[in-house]
């Protein structure tokens, strides 16, 4: 066996793994962050929230930080649609959390070349590659480009990012944060929470 000083090679950082992705994780994954961000003055949180559910549950566990709230895009469903209720967008407002509605970092007309031709372009292959980590973490990674377009983040600086697996958030990532045209710039530094998929790995043997 290999034995090595953890103090001389680096530093040791917990990090919670899930048997199962999904919303159950969402307070976990929350708490996770907020331990991170206290620890390392992180003061810039950005979180994916769809209906808003788990930008108000944020609310109730972050005090100190900046929270830059990030919806999906007006339409993603249906046309003209947005998900998140502009009561809870304003709510969220008043109580000093920055919501982001716009075009997904790995979305846009790549995505319309891809309903219309049936041909994947690479910002749909970027994002198929992120999923080997989680769906998660491919959410997080993008929200966090989204943020740095619309100039809500420092790029270079760390950052925070959630992201989850359909609803709630069950990743946590520390990220040196770019924006999309600067994509290869941007540095996963910690994974703080994500699923490990105990289960999937059961199932399939």
């Amino acid at each position: 066996m290999c034995e090595f000083d953890l103090e001389a090679d680096g530093q040791s950082v917990p990090c919670l793994y899930f048997d199962q992705p999904g919303f159950q994780n969402t307070e976990a994954t929350l708490k996770r962050a907020a331990i991170r961000a206290e620890e390392l003055k992180i003061k810039k949180i950005v979180i994916a929230s769809a209906s808003g559910e788990t930008a108000l549950k944020a609310l109730e566990i972050f005090h100190d930080e900046e929270l830059i709230i990030v919806t999906h895009s007006t339409g993603f469903y249906k046309p003209n649609y947005q998900e998140m209720p502009e009561t809870v967008r304003r709510t969220l407002e008043q109580k000093g959390a920055k919501v982001l509605t716009c075009q997904h970092a790995f979305g846009g007309v790549n995505r319309a070349v891809r309903r219309k031709l049936g041909t994947y372009e690479l910002d749909e292959i970027i994002a198929y590659t992120l999923r080997n980590f989680g769906e998660g973490l491919k959410v997080a990674v993008e929200v966090s480009l989204m943020a740095a377009d619309a100039g809500l983040i420092e790029t270079g600086q760390p950052c925070l990012a959630l992201g989850g697996t359909e609803k709630g958030v069950d990743t946590a990532i520390l990220l040196r944060a770019a924006n999309t045209q600067d994509f290869f710039n941007l540095r996963i530094m910690e994974i703080l929470a994500k699923p490990g998929f105990y289960q999937e790995e059961t199932e399939k043997k």
